[in-house]
């Protein structure tokens, strides 16, 4: 049984805490509660009937978190109708410790930030030109190069737009030459359902990590995830109803030392999105490696010109 203090939880406790000294806001019908230990993010969806939220509280041991008591603090605040503030006298919240900052080096992070699309296109051109191309088939039409497949699909999920908004961005591309041709929208995600692009993309997103290993060696993949477009439904026999909530593509078998990697997801998932827009288990992985992918070079871009590095792939000294 959870201990309590004063008749009050201590998931009760921490999430009127986190409602007196956080931001806690809507977005897309789901409600966005902060870290209270870190600097990510979890998303909350309050039902009628039930709630649900992406914490790994929640999804592992199935009680009501921390951030559904906030939200439903918050929700609370919000229905009084004279501006006051519905408070749990029982509940103290305490200071928080002062952490401590370190100063933005402007100079090198407006120039990352003006720069950071064309050196995007730069290094992943850079990256996919060490894809081993297959031997051509005998019969029918040539197939494009898995160069050009992984580009155009990489960058599709970097600009975050629909296929047909994305295609002036592929023609650009296509005329600076860091593809051979542009193809069509439809079958960029048509190349997401293929299996064989997943060890690709693995293998891409490791050498994308190589030049700076000499400055961070330990990762490790939290067991946040990216919502899906489906949905799972299952009966509830212990309430007797039935519960629905988004699908997720997760690293759960990675799952640990979460201080360290909380705020990747958050980067992931503020930058490229926390949803995919792929509907297959194929595509919807490779989707989310795309993403992986695409983090990793926009954190080396910055690299670039915050600590001058200059990145080569592919090469056997370094791996």
């Amino acid at each position: 049984m959870e201990p309590t203090m004063n008749g009050t939880s201590t998931r009760q406790q921490r999430g009127l805490e986190l409602a007196a000294t956080r931001t806690i806001r809507q977005k897309g019908g789901l409600w966005i509660v902060p870290s209270q230990t870190g600097a990510g993010t979890y998303s909350v969806h309050m039902m009628p009937k039930i709630a649900s939220c992406t914490c790994p509280d929640f999804e592992t041991r199935g009680v009501t978190c921390k951030h559904i008591f906030a939200v439903t603090y918050v929700m609370k605040r919000e229905e009084n109708a004279d501006g006051s503030t519905t408070v749990t006298k029982s509940v103290t919240v305490t200071a928080r410790t002062e952490r401590t900052t370190y100063p933005q080096n402007w100079p090198a992070y407006n120039a990352a930030q003006t720069n950071e699309k064309d050196k995007f296109q730069m290094l992943l051109s850079d990256l996919c030109r060490g894809i081993p191309q297959p031997q051509e088939r005998k019969m029918g039409r040539p197939s494009l190069p898995l160069s050009d497949v992984i580009f155009s699909a990489t960058f599709k999920t970097y600009s975050t737009v629909s296929g047909r908004r994305f295609m002036s961005d592929l023609r650009e591309a296509e005329m600076s030459g860091f593809i051979s041709k542009a193809p069509h929208y439809n079958s960029i995600f048509n190349y997401l359902e293929n299996p064989e692009l997943t060890p690709i993309l693995r293998e891409l997103i490791t050498q994308s990590s190589l030049p700076l290993s000499s400055v961070e060696t330990n990762f490790a993949v939290d067991s946040s995830g990216f919502t899906t477009s489906r949905f799972v439904r299952w009966f509830d026999h212990k309430y007797g109803q039935v519960r629905e909530q988004h699908d997720w593509v997760k690293f759960l078998q990675h799952y640990h030392k979460r201080s360290n990697v909380e705020s990747t997801f958050s980067m992931m998932k503020r930058k490229f999105g926390d949803g995919l827009r792929s509907k297959t288990d194929v595509a919807m992985v490779n989707e989310t490696l795309c993403k992986v992918l695409c983090h990793n070079l926009v954190v080396l871009i910055h690299e670039m010109y915050e600590l001058g590095i200059d990145p080569v792939f592919w090469n056997p000294s370094v791996a």
